[in-house]
């Protein structure tokens, strides 16, 4: 009997512990977190972790960010969004002195964006790499560039922006764009400052989840001759027309022999039959009278 009251015991003691979790409720207190024990019940109910809750609410007053209530808190957890990533979003928002609030940080972690990595690319921008490529100068030179892209965030146009492929696409378009404005290949070399001009001028992180600090060339090679091979291939096809027409004239010349001869043998065939007729003629003359052979 004692064993069974000991077992209900410790049973209803689990339970109440895990219903009323008091040690997390006197830590909120302590830590100047003003919550009501029956609400962290209600969470329980709502299939809400209340650890998931009160303990970032508490890191988020302790470092200052005194817009955070616990409700708030409680509705992104329901609505699938990482709770603790959102607050230490905001704490270092707050320390950079960086406008952000908590319903636009919520909006940018359930729209899938990683909001910790947003703030911390608006305090240490980030830079991402091109890779090499490829335009025609206006003298038919190929040019090689290699850029290094500098990308703040923005954390207005996180929701609905473009990513870094976007960026990068753009920033890949407008070299090739740069370098085919360019009179000469040499003008590129002397200058590589023109593509990174030529790039910036053009907005390309307009709609992006981006502002683009800068734009920085690191190599610039020299290709093939287009122009020239493209000559040359234009060359090649013109030869094999012209052969090709040629050609043709042979054809039509050599048909036109054969037709002409043809056309003699014909002629030919046709005296050979006049001459057979003569000596016919002669004698059916003769044989009628109408031909009379003189004395000789």
């Amino acid at each position: 009997m004692t064993g069974i009251i000991i077992f209900v015991c410790f049973f209803g003691f689990m339970f109440f512990a895990y219903y009323f979790p008091v040690s997390l409720y006197l830590n909120a207190v302590s830590n100047g977190v003003n919550i009501n024990l029956f609400h962290l019940l209600t969470m329980r109910f709502k299939r809400v972790d209340p650890v998931a809750v009160v303990n970032p609410l508490i890191q988020g007053r302790q470092a200052g960010v005194d817009h955070l209530h616990e409700r708030d808190l409680e509705a992104h957890y329901l609505a699938g969004g990482n709770v603790q990533r959102v607050v230490r979003a905001l704490v270092e928002a707050h320390k950079a002195r960086i406008d952000l609030n908590f319903q636009t940080a919520a909006a940018i972690d359930l729209a899938g964006r990683d909001v910790l990595e947003a703030v911390s690319m608006m305090i240490n921008p980030k830079v991402i790499q091109t890779a090499s490529i490829s335009g025609m100068s206006k003298d038919g030179i190929q040019v090689s560039a290699t850029c290094r892209i500098t990308l703040k965030a923005n954390i207005q146009n996180l929701v609905g922006g473009a990513g870094e492929a976007t960026v990068l696409a753009r920033v890949g378009e407008g070299i090739v764009t740069a370098i085919g404005c360019a009179p000469t290949h040499k003008k590129v070399l002397e200058n590589p400052s023109i593509i990174s001009q030529t790039v910036l001028s053009r907005g390309l992180d307009q709609g992006t989840a981006f502002d683009i600090l800068s734009i920085d060339v690191m190599d610039v090679d020299i290709g093939r001759n287009i122009g020239a091979q493209l000559q040359k291939d234009q060359a090649e096809a013109d030869k094999q027309i012209a052969q090709a027409r040629a050609e043709q004239r042979r054809a039509e010349a050599v048909a036109a022999e054969e037709e002409m001869k043809a056309k003699v043998e014909e002629m030919r065939a046709k005296v050979v039959e006049a001459e057979a007729r003569v000596p016919k003629a002669l004698a059916e003359s003769m044989r009628h009278g109408r031909f009379k052979a003189t004395p000789a």
